[in-house]
């Protein structure tokens, strides 16, 4: 526990102006950032009386070893950079925003050169339209089935679309006129993209333009006696208006509105929102709150819009350069219905004229944050808030005594095990192998007892002569040894870490830094922190293999201890006898999950590693082609038997190609013809 008077910057160092500062803990990794009107009283905040802090306030600061900031010219610019870089280095003091499911977007990927409507979930991708969220999966594709009679866009994965195109043939939907079939030259890549806009226009709530054509269309053909093609277009008008039915009219004006709500305690908190674009709901989206940070509701709503908007955010250029913030964005890079006229939220922003300003900025048109007071938009605020009700009702249930159960097997390794400290950051090592062959190892990482997916690493056993370990101690010695040598060398080595090939945080060295907006921050290694708590797969042997790992690099700062599957035993480095914890212990279940969740991973790994392995191609024993050329040929003829009808001068055509590797793939894949020339 660090004392704040050994980092605080001197009173004369804080410049009075804008900006937005970081502060790290001992292994240079960022654990909170923050903005402010002014740097020098809101950093001077953190250095009074200890006693007088917030009790988070109080772990955030006794937990840092330096802080650092940066100015920017307005409030905007750092509430922009603010977001940035809580996206950048997730720290672990700032709230935290868990989605309380994942939520499916109907996605355009108008990027592409045939864009394709599909169900996306997940991360959004710069070049695609969103729209949604929506409920379930199987809506989005009942309102798409729908709307391919007026708008047949492709849907087809990559795969189904490049064989199309080399059988000359479209797929099912192509024959029963729900696909234009683009792949076939029914129609142009221009015409198909334009085809995509016009079904981007309707999904975004220009419902009644397509109407009205189609209407007008109708009308014409059954004037010119064309009853056939006027029934069609009949039945296109009603698979219009059943996809328009699917969204209640809630707001009779066609309002474009997000609609928030906020439920809680000091502890955490519901979030929920409403999607109103055109008057109907488009969708709905939920959050759960940790509050690992003190906030007010006023601060809590903002940094809740920095997390929808933000996506937003992160297409403009960081502030500082090319002038800051910008009102237009490239068409490619716009998500539909991103940012609505209207905001309402149940509480107003702290900064509510740099909130509105840079949501503004994002929407390239004015934006009003307000809180509804009557009428219509109230109503829904109301059923907002009772949606928010029920989810932390829900979440709370699911979750009973689980803050409290984690923070009691913490609470419990840390005495059972005799750490210095509590184990707020536990990796995990298992092996998974068929009989030595596919050798690969698992690193799992769980923070504040709960799992840290984004650094899992797999690593490949090479064992000393690269063919893979002679046993599990061996292979356990070597991915300790390579996942510390990190740690060992500092953030600037080039040991091998994981199979990530993560460079190095050359920032981390920083303590106070002050002046202008400088290039973007350099993502850390994350590796070069080293755990409370190292955790193997296994007894006396493989703790035994970790503890010589580990004194060998000289790591001293790092406890370590062996769960052995038959007992439950935990096993610390040379002692005789396990520590028996008991079964009902809540650290036991914890070390038990973060094992379980090791040797699934490791698992996973070995088995991927195996099929691919046992996957055996023509192409694998033609000396001089290696991976990349081989899949350059397959994509470029679509399989291994037009590749064996194609000539020696055809394949050397192929880019990367030559006249030499081309005469020996012909000689491998044709071996009678070549022996008899």
């Amino acid at each position: 526990m660090a004392d704040p008077a050994t980092y605080r910057p001197a009173p004369g160092e804080i410049p009075d102006q804008p900006g937005v500062y970081r502060f790290r803990d001992e292994h240079g990794r960022v654990i909170y950032v923050g903005k402010a009107k002014s740097l020098r009283p809101r950093l001077s905040s953190y250095f009074q009386d200890i006693a007088a802090l917030h009790p988070r306030t109080q772990s955030m600061v006794t937990s840092a070893a330096s802080v650092e900031w940066t100015v920017v010219r307005t409030e905007v610019e750092a509430l922009a950079l603010e977001y940035s870089w809580i996206k950048e280095f997730d720290p672990r003091f700032n709230v935290k925003y868990r989605d309380d499911k994942s939520y499916p977007y109907l996605a355009v990927t108008m990027a592409d050169a045939i864009p394709r409507v599909q169900v996306m979930r997940g991360a959004k991708r710069p070049g695609t339209r969103y729209f949604g969220p929506y409920g379930h999966a199987w809506a989005i594709r009942e309102t798409v089935d729908l709307l391919l009679r007026v708008f047949p866009v492709r849907t087809c994965s990559a795969g189904v679309y490049r064989r199309a195109e080399q059988v000359g043939r479209p797929c099912l939907l192509g024959y029963i006129d729900k696909c234009s079939a683009p792949c076939v030259g029914r129609i142009t890549a221009e015409e198909h993209r334009a085809l995509a806009a016009d079904f981007c226009d309707f999904m975004a709530g220009d419902t009644a333009t397509f109407v009205r054509r189609l209407d007008a269309r109708m009308r014409d053909a059954a004037a010119e006696q064309e009853y056939e093609k006027a029934a069609r277009l009949r039945d296109d008008i009603s698979a219009l208006e059943r996809a328009t039915e699917q969204n209640a009219v809630v707001l009779q004006d066609g309002t474009d509105a997000d609609i928030f709500a906020l439920v809680g305690d000091d502890l955490e908190a519901a979030v929920q929102v409403f999607h109103v674009r055109d008057g109907r709901i488009r969708g709905q989206r939920g959050w759960v709150v940790e509050k690992v940070e003190a906030l007010t509701d006023a601060e809590l709503v903002e940094h809740l819009l920095q997390q929808v908007y933000g996506e937003e955010a992160m297409d403009v250029p960081p502030p500082g350069r090319s002038g800051g913030m910008r009102g237009d964005r490239p068409a490619s890079t716009v998500v539909s219905g991103a940012v609505p006229r209207e905001v309402l939220v149940p509480v107003l922003p702290s900064d509510l004229a740099e909130v509105q300003s840079w949501l503004s900025g994002l929407r390239g048109a004015k934006v009003v944050v307000r809180v509804p007071r009557r009428g219509d938009k109230r109503e829904l605020a109301e059923t907002v808030r009772r949606n928010a009700e029920q989810a932390l009702a829900l979440h709370r249930t699911r979750r009973a005594g689980d803050l409290t159960t984690r923070s009691q097997a913490l609470r419990e390794l840390h005495e059972a095990l005799e750490l210095p400290s509590a184990p707020l950051r536990i990796e995990c090592y298992d092996v998974s192998h068929t009989q030595g062959t596919y050798q690969s190892a698992s690193m799992v990482v769980f923070e504040d007892g709960l799992p840290r997916k984004s650094e899992y690493r797999v690593f490949t056993v090479r064992g000393t002569d690269g063919t893979g370990a002679t046993d599990d101690t061996a292979a356990m010695r070597e991915v300790i040894t390579r996942r510390f040598a990190r740690h060992v060398n500092g953030p600037n080595s080039a040991g091998l870490v994981g199979n990530d090939g993560r460079g190095a945080d050359g920032d981390a060295a920083a303590t106070i830094r002050s002046g202008p907006v400088e290039p973007g921050p350099v993502r850390p290694a994350r590796f070069a922190y080293p755990p409370n708590l190292v955790v193997v797969d296994g007894g006396p042997p493989q703790v035994a293999a970790a503890a010589e790992a580990l004194a060998a690099l000289g790591v001293v700062d790092v406890a370590l201890c062996g769960l052995a599957k038959r007992l439950e035993e935990v096993w610390l480095p040379g002692e005789d006898y396990p520590v028996i914890l008991q079964r009902s212990s809540e650290g036991l279940y914890l070390l038990q999950r973060v094992r379980d969740e090791a040797h699934r991973f490791a698992i996973s790994a070995h088995r991927k590693r195996r099929s691919k392995g046992m996957t055996v191609s023509a192409l694998d024993d033609v000396p001089g082609l290696g991976p990349t050329r081989s899949a350059a040929l397959l994509k470029h003829f679509g399989s291994i038997a037009r590749l064996r009808a194609a000539s020696v001068e055809e394949i050397a055509a192929v880019p990367g190609m030559g006249p030499k590797t081309a005469t020996a793939v012909r000689a491998a894949l044709v071996p009678a013809e070549s022996a008899a020339r």
